[in-house]
């Protein structure tokens, strides 16, 4: 029997080397390594990053079941601190976040999109110096549609005692944020994060109960086909954004994608190009979504993938809330075309 050539043995090794250390970089171990350091802040990042992995599993594996238990889906009957009616699954995730971070001993606060106030957790004060901001389930209305959903992240470091319980530390500029990124609930659940240091994705491997890196250092191209928008909205919007609209119309070379969940749209944007838009209506100039739990983070993390995140007017990353629950437009994704959504907001053309 003939046997393979030495130099193809060994092209083989390398191979089944590679893969193996592949499928062995799990988050916490990737973190350290971004950090090239085993500091005891590193080890607080990694640590965290653990917690916000298993509350992704935690979530996923209700998701997966929802159809087959009674009272996961549906409606609460409730109405949150921003006016929207609360599903039973928005309860849920918020829920684990809390139950989760509070066996964490590192996070002193929880500040979410369903609760008026953050959440403090005392036991963990005296050590824990951080804080999480989450949206616990982005594109909630997909909750009973069996369409993709996500949950959105940023970690910050307290500052000041907080004697107050006003968490006033909270209003600065996004750039403050330690880590940001999304869980995406899809075919697969995938968990997309930065530390300042590139963007890196992971997928959650059910055999082994752990998110595997899948790609690092993503970049997103300077320019994609894709504009997401919910063009319902239309004759909401100011003239220059319509205007824009009618320009992708009548170009060739576009194509409209949205989902109606935001973390999927980012995604798609990340991987494939493009930009995504959610502007202001002449009636709330100030737009739907939270600075702090979806736009900042979302925006940390496309700028580390070398695109561009803006109100139109100025950086998101810049913007200063005045509020916990602070509102914001926001068009984000490549940099040619944030480029060219703000050229119609700021000249009209």
């Amino acid at each position: 029997m003939a046997q393979a050539p030495e130099s193809l043995n060994l092209s083989m090794d390398y191979a089944t080397d590679k893969s193996l250390d592949r499928d062995c970089t799990t988050l916490s171990r990737h973190v350290l390594q971004q950090l090239h350091s085993f500091s005891a802040d590193a080890q607080d990042l990694s640590a965290l990053m653990n917690r916000i992995a298993l509350a992704g599993k935690l979530i996923a594996r209700r998701m997966s079941n929802a159809g087959l238990m009674e009272g996961v889906l549906g409606f609460t009957g409730e109405v949150n601190v921003q006016g929207e009616s609360v599903k039973k699954l928005d309860v849920y995730a918020n829920d684990v976040f809390i139950s989760v971070f509070k066996q964490s001993g590192l996070v002193c606060r929880l500040a979410s999109e369903e609760m008026e106030n953050p959440y403090y957790i005392p036991e963990n004060c005296p050590i824990g110096r951080y804080t999480l901001l989450y949206d616990p389930i982005d594109g909630s209305s997909n909750t009973d549609t069996n369409l993709s959903l996500g949950s959105i992240f940023a970690i910050r470091q307290q500052e000041g005692n907080d004697s107050d319980g006003k968490a006033a530390d909270l209003l600065t500029n996004g750039r403050k944020q330690l880590a940001a990124g999304y869980i995406l609930y899809g075919p697969c659940t995938m968990l997309v994060y930065t530390i300042g240091k590139g963007v890196h994705s992971f997928t959650l491997d059910p055999s082994l109960g752990e998110f595997i890196l899948t790609e690092e250092n993503i970049r997103i191209p300077d320019h994609g086909s894709v504009y997401s928008v919910n063009e319902g909205n239309f004759w909401q919007w100011e003239e220059s954004i319509r205007e824009y609209i009618r320009y992708v119309h009548r170009t060739e070379g576009y194509t409209a994608r949205y989902s109606g969940a935001m973390v999927s749209d980012i995604h798609r944007i990340l991987v494939q190009g493009g930009v995504f838009l959610y502007p202001g209506t002449v009636q709330k100039p100030e737009g739907k979504l939270r600075l702090l739990y979806e736009s900042a983070p979302l925006a940390f993390l496309i700028e580390q993938a070398g695109g561009r995140a803006t109100t139109g007017l100025v950086d998101i990353l810049e913007v200063v809330p005045k509020k916990l629950h602070q509102r914001t437009p926001l068009i984000i994704g490549s940099k040619e075309d944030v480029a060219k959504v703000e050229s119609f907001i700021q000249n009209g053309h």
